[in-house]
């Protein structure tokens, strides 16, 4: 079994969405693992992974409005570390999830033909990492 991480460093800005597709696709394809498992790991308490459509970016901005309406900015979290932003970020970021796990076939990233892996910041802006883990022969 080959197992190879990388950590990814990122600069986001409030609410943005990163896309994160080219960079994992090339460390996959440079593992050199043909056949195996790929982990996307971002270690923020404010921020998500998804796998969404890439073909119109206005569905990342409806993306980020629906994550807000659903989850607003308030002052009456009870948990209030930081700002109310913060505290809405913890909520967003539990509800999205923190990984993603994805098939690795033939040498490549197993996604549909109009899907894209991306990062979700829910405060910033920050100076973010991820972490990306291939495991396969």
């Amino acid at each position: 079994m080959n197992i190879k991480l990388k950590k990814f460093n990122i600069e986001t800005k409030f609410n943005d969405v990163v896309k994160l597709t080219d960079d994992i696709k090339a460390f996959v394809e440079s593992t050199g693992v043909k056949e195996g498992q790929c982990i996307i790991f971002n270690p923020h308490t404010t921020a998500g992974l998804t796998i969404t459509s890439f073909w119109d970016p206005n569905g990342f901005e409806d993306i980020q409005n629906e994550v807000c309406r659903l989850i607003p900015t308030r002052i009456d979290f009870k948990h209030q570390h930081d700002t109310p932003t913060d505290a809405a970020g913890h909520v967003k970021s539990t509800l999205i999830g923190v990984d993603l796990p994805l098939i690795i076939h033939d040498g490549k990233l197993l996604l549909g033909s109009s899907q894209g892996i991306y990062f979700l910041e829910f405060d910033g802006p920050r100076k973010r990492s991820f972490y990306v883990q291939v495991m396969g022969e």
